[in-house]
């Protein structure tokens, strides 16, 4: 392959990856939450650290440790799928009345590919993102960050066109959540 033809892969994988994100981005908008955990992968990590104020030099310690440290989320698909069962009960006390909700995901890119851009199987991409929530008359949350995913072709097998999310790393920038809950997904 050419190198005019692998920077053409290159970028034509990052606008499909961009597209799959903001589309995601739509359906939890939009509250269609049974198409979202479509796009799961049944052995997904769902993992969102704490993070700390730390000293100059000790930034080994700014975030939590993955299965070491306890965590705002760390969670399967399994988990995830309760938590959207509960939502769509109604009687759901967080949301209700139901949130309104914009996910905007920007600055996204492409860290790593298998085995090949022209070929891909897997993704890793990076991305930033902000969550503005509002619920009742006077609760809103704006929350800010980045966030890491793996993204994984399923097989023939498996139902597979597209993308699937197989981990998702959520950090956000800030220290101390300010929001009443969590009900919403990143």
């Amino acid at each position: 392959m050419s190198d005019t033809d692998a920077r053409t892969a290159h970028l034509l994988l990052t606008h499909e990856v961009a597209e799959f994100l903001y589309r995601e981005a739509e359906l939890l908008d939009e509250r269609r939450y049974d198409e979202w955990l479509a796009l799961l992968a049944d052995d997904l990590r769902y993992w969102m650290p704490m993070r700390r104020n730390v000293k100059f030099g000790e930034e080994a310690r700014e975030f939590t440790r993955e299965a070491q440290d306890i965590a705002w989320f760390d969670e399967g698909k399994d988990t995830l799928t309760r938590r959207v069962r509960q939502i769509q009960t109604g009687i759901h006390w967080a949301e209700e009345p139901v949130s309104r909700i914009s996910h905007l995901v920007t600055n996204v890119q492409l860290v790593e590919v298998t085995p090949s851009a022209a070929e891909a199987r897997e993704v890793t991409a990076r991305c930033r993102f902000l969550i503005y929530r509002n619920r009742v008359e006077t609760e809103t949350d704006i929350l800010v960050g980045k966030r890491e995913d793996v993204l994984r072709r399923p097989n023939d097998s498996e139902g597979g066109d597209g993308w699937q999310i197989a981990r998702r790393k959520i950090i956000l920038d800030q220290n101390v959540l300010l929001s009443k809950n969590l009900t919403f997904f990143f």
